[in-house]
């Protein structure tokens, strides 16, 4: 069982075992009962603390390969990027930080489904951090597809998915546009893209 306490958030499992899953500072791999419960957290609160931790404890395990899949297969990969939308800045920062890790890996570059207010993100007026981090993004997604390309085995992407998006017109147009950003960071990332 778990319980979500109301004072200090701390997930407690059965036998025993106590960890603040929430707290950004856990390094362990998750295993499946633990992304699971995350996930559900994630879902089921409205409190920007706790929805914040909880993308960072996702995001900094979506960096191993194996939670990559089990993420995906849980049904996160819809999760996460529902808060990429959030109005929060911070939430939005962490959601697309935990996107960037989950989408090192192909299969899960094919489910990333989007809505075209995405590229909106891309604008040269949102905040360096987040903009870095959609850069990231895009980044990940075109070294994987080349990868993937050099083994003759290219993916299919659904209309609607993140990948279509990103290669289509509209972003094509933006992306050109934030080379002549001001910010040097974000004219660097620009240009470390091949496609761009």
């Amino acid at each position: 069982f778990y319980k979500l306490s109301s004072r200090n958030r701390v997930l407690t499992f059965g036998l025993g075992l106590r960890k603040d899953l929430t707290s950004g500072s856990y390094d362990d791999t998750l295993n499946t009962e633990q992304v699971q419960k995350l996930l559900y957290l994630l879902e089921s609160t409205e409190d920007p603390v706790i929805i914040e931790r909880a993308l960072v404890t996702l995001g900094n395990n979506a960096a191993f390969s194996a939670n990559q899949i089990v993420i995906r297969e849980l049904g996160g990969i819809p999760i996460v990027g529902s808060k990429i939308n959030n109005p929060n800045q911070s939430i939005k920062e962490k959601a697309l930080n935990a996107m960037n890790n989950l989408s090192v890996n192909v299969e899960n570059q094919i489910k990333i489904k989007v809505d075209s207010s995405f590229l909106s993100l891309l604008d040269g007026h949102v905040p360096k951090e987040i903009l870095l981090r959609v850069l990231t993004l895009l980044q990940n997604i075109t070294n994987c597809l080349n990868e993937e390309r050099s083994l003759a085995t290219q993916p299919t992407f659904p209309a609607g998915s993140l990948f279509s998006l990103l290669y289509g017109k509209e972003c094509a147009q933006k992306m050109k546009a934030l080379v002549h950003h001001h910010d040097a960071d974000v004219k660097e990332k620009v240009t470390m893209i091949p496609k761009f």
